[in-house]
């Protein structure tokens, strides 16, 4: 078995950022790759770039982020929320990408220890507040205070739910139930792959703190230690780093903004290997 490979933030509206896709290319001829979401905000870019990437690499594992679920004016796809998630998961059918609505794959180390990879769509509910704020309200007025509106406020559409945060609710008990009902045997662990991290911890280090309600859910907080998780994958933070939580490896695998990845002293590497660990 290859490498397990990941990504995310690939954001190919960005002539720069479409060259470093255009570069990707395996190690391996069975090497995998996770895209774990915001590939761009045009239902065509999304479908261009995964199909480019599933011809080239052995099994693409992909979570969609928020700009993917965006209903962006310049996009001649007009669905919203749920619907415009099913047609993307459509798309990935299609191209023989895994997604969350499909049975997770198991990818194996070189040992044959079987990892079950298993991309998460969560999304957020405001409970990663700034301090002093007690509700959902009083943490928009302060980031708005603070000139700090996530575009997702305008675009991205609950359809039919009332709200991002009863979307998110969803989520949670679909994606609960997923992984409660698991059969994993005894070495067997999990790669859980979401567009957002699954502990508020990460958010920590962003340049506005108030961008965090739009970074998570306070409820998957312990998923990482209520199942054998090996390591956990996400993006959405333009942060790329490795942490730990409760001995657990988080890899951030971002790329960013062309500003954004052009100010690091390192570039890359694009896809970054995250099992086996790389020395």
């Amino acid at each position: 078995m290859g490498s397990l490979l990941a990504v995310s933030d690939l954001h190919v509206a960005h002539p720069d950022n479409r060259a470093i896709v255009e570069a990707m290319k395996p190690t391996a001829d069975d090497d995998w790759l996770i895209v774990a979401g915001d590939v761009g905000e045009l239902l065509e870019d999304v479908e261009r770039t995964l199909a480019l990437l599933a011809d080239r690499f052995h099994t693409v594992v992909w979570t969609p982020g928020n700009h993917e679920l965006w209903t962006h004016p310049r996009d001649p796809v007009t669905l919203r929320g749920e619907a415009r998630y099913r047609r993307l998961v459509e798309t990935c059918r299609a191209l023989g990408v895994h997604t969350p609505e499909d049975p997770y794959p198991v990818w194996r180390h070189p040992d044959g220890r079987p990892v079950t990879v298993a991309p998460l769509f969560t999304l957020y509910d405001y409970t990663w507040r700034p301090a002093g704020a007690e509700t959902k309200e009083q943490s928009l007025a302060v980031a708005k205070a603070a000139g700090i509106v996530c575009t997702d406020e305008h675009v991205l559409h609950p359809d039919p739910w009332e709200s991002r945060e009863a979307w998110c609710a969803e989520r949670i008990r679909y994606t609960e139930q997923r992984l409660q009902h698991l059969e994993l045997t005894d070495d067997q662990t999990l790669v859980l792959v979401n567009h957002y991290p699954l502990v508020r911890d990460p958010t920590s280090v962003l340049w506005h703190p108030e961008f965090a309600q739009w970074c998570g859910t306070e409820r998957t907080a312990d998923w990482h230690v209520r199942h054998p998780v090996e390591l956990m994958v996400y993006g959405h933070l333009h942060i790329p780093r490795t942490t730990h939580h409760d001995g657990v490896r988080f890899e951030e695998v971002s790329v960013g903004y062309p500003r954004e990845w052009r100010k690091r002293t390192e570039q890359g590497p694009w896809p970054r290997q995250v099992l086996p660990k790389a020395d």
